[in-house]
């Protein structure tokens, strides 16, 4: 949030320069990012009044003026804007001037009429972006003052990096409020007059639904001077706020919004058909914004009606058809409280990121917003005249939020920040953040004030203290703990060394946000999550994941369009299962490779990652336990994989993992356009081991017999390995599969693998007899089992 110093200052002045005053802000938690000067260099700038405005006589695009600077005679000035006119008050730079920009104005010949000075514009004083004419000044400006005295300059402009919690802080009054109490200082708060009520005027307001709308406060102004202008201090301090004056109606709302920190809305009155009625909107019903959008509503969507449907997204933007326009004349304030429930999340849904969602998601007082109708009506009568109704207050008190006594034990917050503060010192830091505070016996019972949501708990009350205290001042000191063994066991493979095999194969880590969009986890796990957020970021991160594969496909898709046509990914993490009442956490391995096996090189040719690939990677896991013969791999269909490339794995029959090919549907929904591999592990069930035990190594040298077969092509090469393994368990080591063929001399349907069996005993040399036995007895068990047949 943006806002000038000077403006700060009317509210609360502590004896601080602009350093001081920042570094005391981020101390209390508002970080600075910035502190950006306004308005110096401009001393010698003044006002001036254009007396006259004749054509250049060599120049179209130029005009001659003779300007008067409140003393002495009017002086020549060649000017190019084209909206200077005679009348006019606007800025004036002298020869001799430096601008902002570092130019150093001389007096000149312009196509041979001699310029003394130059008019200037917004963005040549570094006063905004606005460079398509001379700044216009209001007629009351003073010629000949100080263009710095009538702006108030020079000033700073404060950018402050506000954390979600501190809604209040969004405002100058809530900044000034936690500045009052950093130094002591008293606060000095707008002193807001309410006009006394000149008519009967109102206009109706219907809480259909009282839920999500508990308060709305209105007022009507009359017949205001549509001629009015916005005036130059409201005007400059919305500038050094980030926010452009359009109409004095729209920069008074503007104006409370950042005083108070209450957004307001303004309609033009006669535009209005009925009463107004916050209500739900109704699928497929549209509006069309103040920035000329016309968006398509769900039903979940807050907005503003009256007879004619809706005319503005509640707590959002505004709508077009009852905008405030330079004809308006009859002006209804609206200021409602949403509760941020409500407001969370539909801004984004809708592509929308505006100053009044931004504070309503995170929270406006329950109780501001008769005051802000009162101040903007204030102002507006100020500026532009009229006369204004009573303020109508429409409210269900029992629906709004309610503030909880929060007790704070001294003794907590001595354990907590480790320092002994005075019971009179917390006591005084509370009544300055303007808490309701009861001293007791053990401690005190704080009330949280409606602007402070973030106040719930002991520990928030803790932090106050110690913000307020000083971080600074609470006395360094040297914990000493104790530290006992880490527990280590051999009966689990760490995931750290899961990790490092994993990068070993090229992998890069990733860490992806636990809640993800509703439609993604379902199309990945195949049931409709029910651990849903009940106050979500934004739709996207609505639910609790039910696969790592979410996020991790989203980071390969980002990666992709990006250029990075090899993805190799892995995360450690935690699914969530189950009921809210029941819910349950697995922490699992997944991976999502795509691209090239290989980076790109000379040394080989580029291979795309195929199936046998990723298995490969899946399987240097699975050899960490040492024991990889309890683990098979069985085909199998996947709600989110393609049918004849996804198996599950299994360990002593139980279902541990899948791995396989994404579906292309599901690779669609991520805008994937690759083949993408994927494999996810429970890692509870598959890391488990047995303590390693020491074996002889065999002395005497082995034997290799190989064999080749015909098989039905869906006889899986682990079936293949199992049953020949068991033929002879004592003599056959390992089973090796070295060829699979398929194609001209092999009948369809059939495919032909070469086995390689290493045999070996440890108490003896095996003799051709033996080594003949065995293939038989291997040849045997797969005529048996798969009705295979010996090739020769």
């Amino acid at each position: 949030m943006k806002f000038s110093e000077n403006w700060l200052r009317e509210l609360v002045n502590p004896p601080l320069d602009s350093s001081d005053l920042a570094h005391v802000l981020t101390m209390a938690g508002h970080e600075v990012d910035d502190v950006a000067a306004a308005g110096d260099g401009l001393d010698s700038i003044v006002v001036a009044e254009v007396l006259s405005v004749s054509k250049h006589p060599d120049a179209d695009r130029l005009s001659v003026c003779q300007v008067s600077t409140g003393s002495g005679d009017p002086v020549e000035v060649v000017c190019g804007a084209p909206n200077v006119v005679a009348g006019m008050k606007s800025p004036l730079a002298s020869p001799g001037t430096r601008l902002p920009d570092g130019t150093k104005l001389r007096r000149s010949k312009i196509r041979g009429v001699v310029s003394n000075g130059m008019l200037c514009s917004a963005i040549e004083l570094g006063l905004g972006d606005e460079s398509d004419g001379i700044i216009h000044l209001p007629d009351e400006a003073p010629t000949g003052s100080r263009l710095t005295d009538y702006l108030q300059l020079p000033d700073n402009v404060i950018d402050l990096d506000l954390t979600p919690n501190r809604g209040d802080c969004f405002s100058l009054l809530g900044v000034a409020r936690d500045l009052s109490a950093m130094t002591d200082v008293p606060l000095s708060p707008p002193n807001v007059t309410s006009p006394a009520a000149t008519i009967d005027d109102k206009h109706p307001v219907d809480l259909v639904v009282p839920k999500a709308c508990p308060r709305f406060a209105g007022r009507v102004v009359r017949g205001i001077d549509s001629s009015a202008v916005t005036p130059t201090w409201m005007v400059e301090r919305l500038r050094r706020s980030g926010i452009r004056a359009i109409h004095p109606v729209v920069d008074i709302t503007n104006y409370v919004m950042m005083e108070l920190g209450q957004p307001l809305h303004a309609y033009d009155l006669e535009l209005l058909r009925g009463p107004i009625r916050p209500r739900f909107a109704v699928d497929g019903e549209t509006a069309t914004l103040l920035d000329g959008r016309e968006v398509e509503l769900q039903s979940d969507t807050l907005v503003i009606a009256d007879d004619t449907g809706p005319i503005g997204l509640a707590g959002i933007m505004g709508g077009l058809s009852t905008a405030v326009s330079p004809a308006t004349k009859d002006v209804f304030f609206e200021a409602a409280f949403w509760p941020p429930d409500v407001i969370a999340g539909r801004a984004r849904h809708y592509a929308l990121h505006t100053d009044a969602s931004m504070r309503f998601e995170r929270g406006v007082d329950p109780c501001g917003q008769v005051r802000a109708v009162e101040r903007a009506s204030e102002l507006l009568i100020a500026i532009a005249g009229g006369d204004a109704g009573p303020v109508s207050d429409y409210l269900h008190e029992d629906l709004l939020p309610a503030r909880d006594t929060v007790e704070l034990r001294k003794s907590r917050l001595e354990k907590i920040l480790g320092a002994q503060i005075s019971t009179d010192r917390v006591t005084r830091i509370l009544q300055q953040l303007q808490l309701d505070v009861q001293q007791n016996e053990n401690g005190w019972s704080v009330v949280p004030p409606g602007f402070r949501f973030d106040i719930s708990i002991e520990e928030d009350l803790i932090e106050e203290v110690a913000r307020v205290y000083g971080y600074d001042s609470i006395p360094e000191s040297t914990a000493t703990a104790a530290l006992p063994l880490v527990e280590y066991t051999e009966t689990r493979v760490r995931l750290e060394r899961v990790a490092d095999a994993l990068v070993s194969r090229d992998y890069q880590e990733v860490v992806t946000y636990s809640f993800v969009d509703e439609e993604s986890n379902t199309r990945l796990s195949g049931d409709q999550s029910s651990l849903v957020l009940s106050n979500p970021i934004s739709t996207e991160m609505s639910v609790m994941r039910s696969s790592l594969w979410v996020g991790m496909l989203y980071s390969a898709s980002a990666n992709i369009a990006r250029q990075q046509e090899r993805v190799r990914i892995f995360e450690i993490g935690k699914t969530f299962h189950g009921t809210l009442e029941s819910p349950e956490e697995v922490v699992r391995i997944a991976a999502v490779v795509t691209g090239a096996v290989l980076p790109e090189q000379w040394g080989s040719k580029s291979q795309l990652v195929d199936f046998f690939d990723i298995k490969s990677d899946l399987e240097t896991i699975l050899e960490l336990t040492g024991e990889k013969n309890t683990f098979s791999f069985d085909a199998a269909e996947h709600v989110a994989l393609q049918p004849g490339q996804s198996a599950n794995v299994l360990r002593n029959s139980e279902i541990v993992g899948v791995v396989g090919k994404l579906h292309p549907s599901v690779a669609k929904h991520f805008d994937i356009k690759k083949d993408i591999f994927v494999f996810e592990l429970n890692a509870e069930k598959v890391l488990t081991c047995n303590i390693s035990a020491a074996a002889n190594i065999s002395k005497f040298p082995s034997i290799r017999r190989d064999i080749s077969i015909l098989v039905n092509d869906n006889v899986s090469a682990a079936a293949i390995r199992i049953k020949v393994a068991q033929a002879a368990p004592t003599l056959i080591q390992d089973v090796i599969i070295f060829d699979v063929y398929t194609g001209p001399g092999v009948e369809a349907g059939l495919k032909s693998i070469a086995l390689g069996l290493i045999l070996q005993e440890t108490s003896r040399t095996l003799t051709d007899e033996d080594a003949d036995s065995a293939r038989d007895a291997a040849v045997r068990k797969l005529e048996q089992e798969f009705a295979a047949v010996i090739r020769e």
